[in-house]
């Protein structure tokens, strides 16, 4: 206890170190950059640093590279999936608020300029693809995930898990799905690496769409106010198809995983 308290007060006094400096230059990039790294490395190393030790678990028993090839493929195949059914969310979130609040409809569908300094757009671009997927995974499905089933139950503690990944993002119920995926994988394998390239890849293409702001697919993406209306029906066949198959791939992952589940209970104690 006594190693664990002076470690924590050995980061909040580095975490001050850095930012006492960075403050008085007043450079709102560089701030931003290292809360961002204080936020997605420094606080789950330390969290996950004592769990791993509290548990006598090796990180080579959560992340290994062994059965994971035959998943690149899937994970592939859900990427775009989840592409899909993210951008007729996209879709159909702005057309069913746009009588209400046109005002955000609009301002969602206007491109915000970038900073125009290179080394902030690949240092938040490699945090936010790579590093915040480790981060996130670790903290959702290595450590909330396991410590909510094992209060709640398999799929209680999968839901709010889930749950509380959705309620950080944007894309709410999008976010949700993917989680559930995400959280089936990591069960389904008893390996994180395998939910961490599907987050990898997911997170890269979204941040392609917010700094590159692509047009492509034509007749899906949705770039005006007309698109909401003119593009409905694209929309809607892609909503309703890619959710259904998303269904079903949720459906056959979760097939007598119930069942397997005492396996992978590393941190349920």
């Amino acid at each position: 206890m006594r190693s664990r308290f002076v470690l924590g007060w050995m980061l909040s006094a580095f975490i001050l170190a850095i930012f006492i400096p960075l403050l008085a230059t007043e450079n709102v990039l560089i701030i931003s950059v290292a809360m961002q790294l204080v936020f997605y490395v420094a606080l789950p190393v330390l969290l996950f640093s004592y769990h791993f030790k509290k548990r006598g678990v090796k990180l080579r028993q959560v992340v290994f590279f062994r059965g994971t090839a035959r998943w690149l493929l899937p994970i592939f195949g859900l990427t775009v999936l989840m592409l899909a059914l993210s951008m007729s969310l996209y879709w159909m979130t702005l057309r069913a608020i746009m009588p209400i609040t046109p005002t955000v409809v609009n301002f969602a569908l206007t491109p915000q300029p970038l900073p125009k300094a290179l080394w902030y757009l690949v240092a938040t671009g490699f945090i936010l693809a790579i590093i915040a997927p480790i981060a996130e995974e670790f903290v959702f499905r290595g450590l909330i995930l396991n410590r909510l089933m094992a209060a709640f139950g398999f799929w209680n503690g999968l839901g709010l898990s889930s749950l509380l990944f959705a309620i950080f993002h944007i894309n709410f119920f999008g976010a949700f799905l993917f989680a559930v995926v995400a959280s089936l994988l990591y069960l389904k394998t008893g390996n994180l690496l395998v939910p961490i390239l599907l987050h990898i890849a997911n997170n890269l293409v979204a941040v392609y769409q917010s700094f590159i702001n692509p047009t492509f697919p034509q007749w899906l993406m949705v770039t005006s106010i007309s698109d909401l209306y003119t593009k409905s029906v694209p929309n809607f066949i892609v909503l309703i198809g890619s959710l259904a198959l998303l269904l079903f791939v949720i459906e056959r992952l979760a097939q007598g995983l119930e069942n397997k589940i005492e396996e992978y209970r590393i941190f349920w104690k």
